[in-house]
């Protein structure tokens, strides 16, 4: 967990007001379920993260089958959601973890189905957002030259690896764009 700037803090509250009142709009929930999710702090993740874009963490100590809004440490999401780039997939990823706070602990079939009442766009953009972060952390591109397919990685293939589309051997290529 990051502490987040001033400006990114700035960004996070716009973001939460925003999400909580598409939520209020939402007939699924009252008023009085959504009314602490101004209390929730949030926060950012290490920009070298790769796997996660959001997390939802709960104080120590807590019972995990019984977590209520108390429980609730932080919220925290990754910082390049917080670009115009990333902004519609960054509402959804918040309100993915508003549901963990309101005490949706798993990803089970309930979970799934109120999340997929999400209103707005961005929800199918976890796939090219992951790809986007391992492709700036990768310091070699994997690269196909009969498809041009990419895989970003932290070291070389040395021609040991063919691509899963045509079974070409894969070309090393350093990966000259930003990295961490």
């Amino acid at each position: 967990m990051a502490k987040p700037s001033s400006v990114q803090s700035s960004l996070l509250d716009d973001l939460r007001i925003e999400v909580h009142l598409t939520m209020k709009e939402m007939d699924i929930w009252t008023d009085e379920e959504l009314s602490n999710l101004h209390l929730v702090q949030l926060g950012v993740l290490r920009r070298n993260a790769t796997q996660r874009h959001g997390v939802t963490r709960f104080k120590r100590g807590r019972n995990s089958k019984n977590l209520r809004f108390e429980d609730v440490q932080t919220v925290d999401l990754h910082p390049h959601l917080l670009t115009t780039e990333w902004y519609d997939y960054a509402r959804f990823v918040l309100y993915h973890e508003f549901l963990h706070v309101l005490g949706m602990r798993f990803h089970n079939t309930t979970f799934r189905k109120i999340e997929s009442l999400w209103p707005h766009n961005g929800e199918h953009q976890g796939k090219e957002f992951t790809q986007f972060l391992r492709k700036r952390s990768a310091d070699w591109l994997w690269t196909c030259t009969t498809c041009s397919t990419e895989y970003p990685r932290k070291k070389r293939s040395n021609g040991r690896y063919k691509c899963r589309r045509c079974s070409t051997v894969l070309v090393d290529i350093e990966n000259v764009g930003e990295t961490i």
